[in-house]
């Protein structure tokens, strides 16, 4: 049965995710643009406070949709050595793609967050939250640099991922809810009815709603 929207997935979330509600030491982290509306619909029904931490898949050139690899706030790259090897890709390639994507990821950084600051994670539990999990690349880039703010616990929720993905993001974070496990699982898409595009707006009036006392 697939989820009617990325808000919907979120309310689904939430109610696997109860044992969290209105802790002081527990963030929502979404990754734009899809996950911040499954994040913000978490956010709301746990009275959590929600922020975004922000990743880029580095594509394969002529073949976006494949990840070779992925970057994330903090300067962490992480490589899928086997289709970079596989794909003979050239350093020079991965060097130009790094730089847009790069640009991409300060770009919406500066779009989403403006001046105010990152916030701080030291101590705390973190949810990280995404519309799905693919290739899982993203999210090894986005737990890798967490990693390095030093939470007290990693916790990823997504609505859907393949079962061997959800095992391999398991050994890498303290906790996964993945309600929706497909052993045929293809694309994110496949297992929403409304998967249309998160746009910037959407993602800047979500973050505005749920951060308005």
């Amino acid at each position: 049965m697939n989820y009617d929207d990325r808000y919907q997935a979120g309310r689904v979330l939430a109610d696997s995710l109860k044992d969290y509600a209105k802790r002081t030491d527990v963030i929502i982290l979404a990754l734009p643009r899809g996950g911040v509306p499954v994040g913000y619909e978490i956010a709301n029904k746990l009275s959590l406070p929600l922020d975004i931490f922000i990743v880029r898949k580095l594509g394969v050139p002529g073949h976006e949709e494949l990840a070779m690899g992925a970057i994330a706030s903090g300067e962490v790259t992480v490589f899928n050595d086997e289709i970079v090897n596989m794909l003979h890709i050239q350093k020079d390639a991965i060097k130009r793609i790094q730089k847009s994507e790069q640009e991409e990821l300060s770009r919406r950084e500066l779009l989403y967050r403006g001046q105010k600051p990152f916030p701080e994670l030291t101590g705390k539990t973190v949810i990280l939250v995404d519309d799905g999990i693919a290739t899982g690349y993203t999210m090894r880039a986005a737990i890798a640099a967490l990693k390095q703010k030093k939470p007290i616990k990693i916790i990823v929720a997504v609505p859907v991922a393949a079962q061997s993905t959800c095992d391999e993001i398991a050994s890498l974070v303290d906790e996964i809810i993945c309600p929706m496990r497909p052993v045929n699982f293809y694309a994110v898409g496949l297992w929403y009815n409304n998967f249309s595009q998160t746009t910037d707006e959407e993602v800047m009036e979500l973050l505005r709603q749920v951060n308005t006392p």
